[in-house]
């Protein structure tokens, strides 16, 4: 009684409360989700989906520190209870990139163990770029040939089938079930807030198909104040130097139009855009026409704070032609056997799609700060060839992704189950399904200025109900093996000066043979693909040592990054050449009609034919800002590397019976790569004009499957390659050049000139590229 007698007593002189408050943008007022809050007394809390957070303090005056990537930041001392707001300023010491896809989180780009790239919208704009395809392409490290996108010469040809680069959209997996390929032209580059390309092994934290590294969009969170923008272009193909490429009457032509509107509410957002694009193609027959609508719904319920539900949705549909190898290298924008697809020889093929994917998701922070992540996914995939049904497929992918955060201290924890499940229905591959679960987890741990990482993924995975792909044996020569394929990753980071940031990182990386490498059997006029069942999953590992350097001039700030890499592959899927009967067929090397006649069995399958090593060093520089009134942004790179094979079968260098192996059987380099790949796009502004450039250039690719150049018993694939490769072998390099004009402030119009010095280029074997090409455009922004 005396006790409380006397804590009444004293109760007066005390000066504890409540302290409310709320974080802002400095600039966009609008609530800062997720921004940590620290009191001078050591409580901590996050602050949520309206930017608000709540404080017991027992004494006044009290310190309190916020902080929140990119913001730097914020002190703010208070005198007493009450309600203040605070407003976070981002800095401008230097440049600052905030980056998701290395760790599930967000991250300075500084910070990331790993070499990343950064592709913002306003490029992709102002280049007139019309698929994700045509942008990657503008990466240092990057090269796109015919749909596969290799970093780092991780990947060279495979028809299609089959992806090394994993493709995410708000996190998610995008690959289709059948194909296993990426289909860059339907994914909605105007809904992105920028693409992140991670470069290196990644499959710790996103599975198979992340071997050679990671392609990410994130879709742009709506502002309170909402946004409109909109865009059109036109474009035309001029003619190319040889007039023998010429097919047209009248010069091709392509348009484009996409809008998008975003805005959020108190507790609602929404964000929406469609597209349309049509393109008569330089190639003859190779038209494509497409619509797409895009967007999302979400909400955050008013009895749960920190809850935010939501639901993404994306669908296109298509028709295209599709062109795959010439005619001969003097008419090489004319298909083999024409344009007439009733000529059962012509190689052209129409097809219809359809892309759809609904993505649901829920985010909540509970009452310890942890964070939970839901994200599901369906993904249909339909493609019909209307030249030959047979040759039609469709595939759904089901995704399911939970995935555990917390973060005590200058520790990050990372955990998360994901269950990816796949059906094919398809006349061209059969129908077949397949189920790969995993467990995965990552440990960050910050040291002072020392940041180390961890992480270990266990896959499971069976095709059809049998198991043995992701079989994992203890020891070279043991018999004892788990039904569950282990991943490892490493990585640090050290800043050992202001802005002067070294790092180092291992990743192990596993990809599961696609439905169509095993089970495609199909003919494209004299070429050949056939099935291969017992194809087997491939393996490997990357890991690099770089720098990064910020240099600063004024308001102009830039990075240098440096790093050395190595990467290597085991059971490496390729399709190769060579003789593949059917065991219960005599061959026949006379009757044409004979089903056993030996050419019928001639052509290409997928093994696992190598052992690959990969090194080399890579430079890139990127900036931004104002050098007095003119504001330069750069994106400039080049990379050395040495793809080597380490298979030590000398019939897969040099063929067998004359047919397969190497073009060039002198050297050891991978096929479809290079050793010199160099990549800068630089655009100047000033005042209301804008002019800007872009320069690709790829030393020559020494080694291709003989066959395409020497033919097989007679018979020629791709007519007049040999000596068109003996003519064109001093690598590729293609300009660019753009300008710009902005009025009344919403509007900007542009001018591009792709391909300026109309260079004949093909980035792979007969596969001539487009003639110079003369764009026109609009741009509307609104908010």
């Amino acid at each position: 009684m005396h006790k409380l007698f006397f804590i009444l007593l004293l109760l007066p002189f005390c000066s504890f409360g409540q302290l409310t408050g709320r974080v802002i943008d400095d600039v966009s007022k609008e609530a800062v989700v997720g921004a940590k809050v620290v009191s001078s007394e050591g409580q901590k809390v996050i602050t949520d989906f309206d930017g608000k957070f709540k404080l017991s303090v027992s004494t006044f005056p009290v310190t309190i520190v916020t902080s929140m990537l990119p913001y730097g930041n914020d002190t703010t001392i208070v005198e007493s209870t009450g309600e203040i707001t605070i407003s976070m300023k981002e800095p401008v010491q230097i440049i600052t990139t905030i980056v998701v896809s290395a760790g599930r989180r967000s991250q300075g780009i500084e910070e990331v163990p790993i070499s990343m790239e950064i592709i913002r919208p306003g490029m992709i704009d102002n280049k007139g770029i019309t698929d994700l395809e045509q942008a990657v392409d503008q990466s240092p490290g990057v090269f796109a040939m015919d749909g596969q996108v290799s970093i780092r010469g991780g990947s060279g040809f495979s028809y299609g089938a089959g992806s090394r680069v994993l493709l995410l959209w708000n996190g998610v997996p995008l690959l289709s079930g059948d194909a296993g390929d990426a289909k860059w032209n339907s994914i909605p580059m105007e809904q992105a807030s920028q693409i992140e390309i991670l470069k290196g092994a990644s499959s710790v934290l996103y599975g198979s198909g992340a071997l050679n590294g990671i392609i990410s969009l994130t879709e742009r969170e709506p502002g309170l104040k909402g946004e409109v923008r909109a865009k059109v272009q036109t474009g035309l193909y001029s003619d190319p130097k040889r007039s023998s490429l010429i097919w047209w009457d009248r010069n091709p032509m392509f348009y484009m139009a996409e809008a998008y509107y975003g805005k959020m509410y108190k507790k609602a957002g929404f964000t929406m855009s469609v597209t349309g694009f049509k393109n008569e193609g330089y190639r003859e027959g190779e038209t494509e026409d497409r619509a797409r609508i895009s967007g999302t719904v979400f909400f955050r319920p008013q009895k749960i704070k920190r809850m935010k539900a939501g639901i993404g949705y994306n669908a296109q549909f298509q028709k295209t032609g599709n062109f795959i190898i010439w005619q001969s290298d003097t008419l090489g924008y004319t298909p083999s056997g024409g344009a007439d697809t009733s000529n059962a020889a012509s190689t052209l093929t129409y097809n219809t799609g359809l892309r759809l994917s609904i993505d649901p998701y829920l985010k909540y922070i509970d009452k310890h700060n942890n964070r939970h992540n839901l994200k599901t996914r369906v993904y249909y995939v339909d493609n019909t060839n209307m030249t030959n049904k047979a040759q039609s497929s469709g595939s759904s992918v089901w995704y399911a992704d939970y995935q555990f955060q917390r973060q005590f201290g200058q520790a990050n924890l990372t955990t998360g189950i994901t269950d990816i499940y796949t059906g094919v229905y398809s006349n061209l591959f059969g129908n077949h399904y397949s189920n790969n679960i995993a467990l995965y987890g990552q440990y960050e741990q910050k040291i002072g200025k020392l940041d180390l990482t961890a992480g270990m993924r266990i896959e499971y995975f069976e095709q059809d109900g049998k198991t043995g792909d992701s079989d994992f044996y203890l020891g070279r020569d043991s018999s004892v093996k788990l039904p569950v394929y282990p991943i490892f990753r490493a990585g640090a980071h050290y800043e050992i000066a202001k802005y002067t940031h070294l790092r180092a990182s291992f990743g192990q990386g596993v990809r599961y043979p696609a439905v169509a490498e095993r089970y495609i059997q199909t003919n494209v006029g004299a070429l050949n693909v056939f099935p291969n069942q017992l194809l087997r999953p491939e393996t490997g590992w990357a890991a690099e040592l770089g720098i990064k350097q910020g240099v600063k001039m004024g308001a102009w700030k830039g990075m240098i990054d440096i790093a050395g890499f190595i990467n290597e592959y085991s059971n490496m899927m390729e399709f190769t050449f060579g003789l593949y009967p059917d065991p219960t067929i005599p061959l026949n090397l006379v009757d044409p009609e004979d089903p056993g006649y030996i050419k019928k069995w001639l052509g290409f399958q997928a093994q696992n034919a190598e052992k690959a090593r990969i090194t080399g060093l890579e430079f890139s520089f990127n900036s931004e800002g104002k050098i007095k009134e003119v504001e330069i942004i750069s994106l400039i790179g080049y990379t050395y590397m040495n793809p080597v094979s380490l298979n030590s079968d000398s019939a897969y260098i040099y063929g067998e019976s004359g047919m397969g192996g190497f073009s060039d059987t002198s050297s050891r380099m991978l096929k479809y790569r290079f050793n010199h790949l160099a990549k800068a796009d630089v655009e100047a502004n000033y005042k209301n004009f804008s002019l800007g450039f872009s320069m690709r250039y790829n030393s020559f690719m020494k080694n291709i499957d003989a066959t395409f150049e020497d033919g097989v018993f007679g018979t020629q694939i791709l007519p007049g390659l040999k000596q068109y490769r003996v003519l064109n072998n001093k690598g590729n390099l293609v300009v660019d050049l753009r300008t710009g004009y902005t009025f009344k402030e919403h509007y900007r119009v542009g001018f591009m000139i792709n391909n300026l010095f109309n260079t004949e280029y093909s980035t792979r074997p007969g596969d001539i590229q487009a003639p110079r090409t003369f764009i026109v455009q609009l741009q509307m922004k609104f908010s």
